[in-house]
């Protein structure tokens, strides 16, 4: 598993391309899509992901859906239009960091 300090710039970035993929999804989706996709590298806790999820939306990039399910009421996220296109902001400004943090760190590599 990753430290949170490596996953804290990330995290707006890996919200913004699973909603963009599945269209909709609530948090613990979220979570457990994330876990299966790093083969259980990366997870997300409650304590990031619901405040990113909840700043995300402050910010205009995500709205929700509030559906019943039995008793509980279960929050999907999707993009909004502005969500939408600061995703390919995002993706593109993190390709590039990767690329540049490779320079530095591994520079017998290629860059992305």
């Amino acid at each position: 598993m990753y430290s949170k300090e490596l996953l804290k710039g990330t995290l707006t970035a890996i919200i913004l391309k699973l909603l963009a993929d599945h269209e909709k999804m609530y948090g613990y989706e979220i979570s457990q899509h994330v876990k299966e996709l790093t083969g259980g590298k990366i997870h997300l806790k409650d304590g990031s992901l619901y405040p990113a999820l909840q700043k995300m939306t402050a910010d205009g990039l995500l709205s929700y859906k509030e559906e019943y399910i039995g008793k509980r009421v279960r929050k999907y996220y999707f993009l909004t239009k502005k969500g939408q296109k600061e995703k390919i902001a995002y993706l593109e400004e993190l390709r590039d960091f990767i690329g540049t943090l490779n320079k530095i760190v591994f520079p017998q590599l290629k860059s992305i």
